[in-house]
């Protein structure tokens, strides 16, 4: 089958849905893949080095949308693309449809199918959202502490501190991924970190795990506001798969905070955003201020760095796009929604939803896959 790799049209997202080596390999395979030309230059990646692995080059997004069967992306389709989308299609990226009612009115009416990285799960795991959670997990540290700079907007402090003067505290809400990477990069920058999660069994792991300047705290709502006074950086790492982030904190919530230059880092924003004064920003423009608190929440943050994110998740992508691609060549999208994989995955089918979550999100109904695709 021809499998298309477009260029990526978020704001400043320089990612690629393939590598080298998979466009390699799904040749050996027996299927053709056209790769628009430019795709890769953003994460250093040559359209001659997708020529010489067996690519064939597209000159624009509107020829690979139109001849390829199956697209592989890293973001969600933008509002430019959704005419370039065609019935019967099978698109395999990043949806977040919890997040956007809009994105997901323009994939039901497309007549594509959609499967989605960040709800594919195996063995309780997300496996897809693994790299791209610890990429954006240290970015969020990172990103964190340079806006704590004064010439940011921040408060003026280093992150860990020197000798005879206190690190900045560092909140981290959400124990998984992202707020694991999150801790583990805080610690060795010195700072005083402490996690916050609903799952002991998760905090008793991290615990064990984690340096010991990180501390760990079981979350309630008490809990958290109790922490928020003293917290410069205060990181959401939450995330129900599939569904729209939960709201963590309020906007009353901020003037409990000090007010002179502390930073919020929304990770969740993909999926909606665990702040409610969060909104999305671009790496062009990240931040914003609310009552005197820097907002950092940016949608794509494993974007600012291209060529490790790329090849991270095409690590772990590389296996699903090849059974994807063999399965739809040999059974047709039916096959591909009946794989206990990959099913999890499909989030839109022919025009209907099959993810429970997204349909609760915006109370629109939903069926199994096995009542829209004949045969699964």
């Amino acid at each position: 089958m021809i499998i298309g790799i477009p260029s990526e049209t978020k704001a400043q997202e320089r990612r690629v849905g393939a590598v080298p080596s998979l466009v390699h390999d799904l040749g050996e395979q027996g299927h053709e893949v056209l790769v628009q030309t430019g795709a890769g230059l953003g994460a250093g990646i040559s359209d001659q080095q997708f020529v010489d692995a067996g690519a064939r080059l597209a000159s624009d997004a509107a020829e690979v949308w139109a001849t390829a069967e199956l697209i592989v992306k890293v973001k969600e389709p933008l509002p430019e693309e959704y005419p370039l989308l065609r019935p019967g299609q099978v698109l395999f990226t990043y949806f977040h449809l919890a997040a956007s009612r809009s994105l997901t009115d323009a994939m039901l009416a497309s007549g594509a199918h959609c499967f989605a990285y960040e709800t594919l799960t195996r063995n309780g795991h997300l496996p897809l959202l693994a790299p791209m959670s610890e990429v954006a997990g240290r970015m969020a540290v990172q990103a964190g502490a340079f806006h704590l700079e004064a010439h940011t907007g921040g408060r003026g402090l280093l992150l860990g501190g020197v000798p005879g003067v206190l690190p900045a505290k560092v909140l981290i809400l959400g124990g998984g991924s992202v707020g694991a990477e999150a801790a583990r990069m805080a610690a060795g920058l010195g700072a005083r970190v402490l996690v916050m999660d609903i799952d002991l069994h998760r905090l008793r792991y991290l615990a064990d795990v984690l340096p010991r300047n990180v501390t760990t705290l079981a979350s309630s709502r008490h809990a958290l506001l109790e922490q928020l006074p003293s917290a410069d950086l205060v990181i959401g790492a939450v995330l129900v798969s599939g569904a729209r982030a939960p709201l963590l904190l309020r906007r009353d919530d901020l003037a409990r905070m000090q007010s002179d230059g502390p930073v919020l880092v929304d990770v969740a924003i993909d999926q909606g955003g665990c702040f409610e004064t969060s909104r999305p920003t671009t790496h062009a423009e990240p931040t914003y201020v609310v009552d005197g608190v820097v907002h950092y929440c940016v949608a794509n943050i494993p974007g600012a760095v291209p060529r490790t994110a790329t090849f991270a998740l095409t690590n772990a992508t590389k296996p699903y796009v090849e059974l994807l691609a063999g399965l739809l060549q040999a059974q047709g999208v039916a096959g591909a929604a009946a794989h206990p994989v990959l099913g999890s995955a499909a989030n839109v089918l022919a025009g209907e939803l099959t993810n429970a979550a997204v349909a609760e999100a915006f109370g629109l109904p939903w069926r199994e896959p096995a009542a829209i695709m004949p045969g699964t």
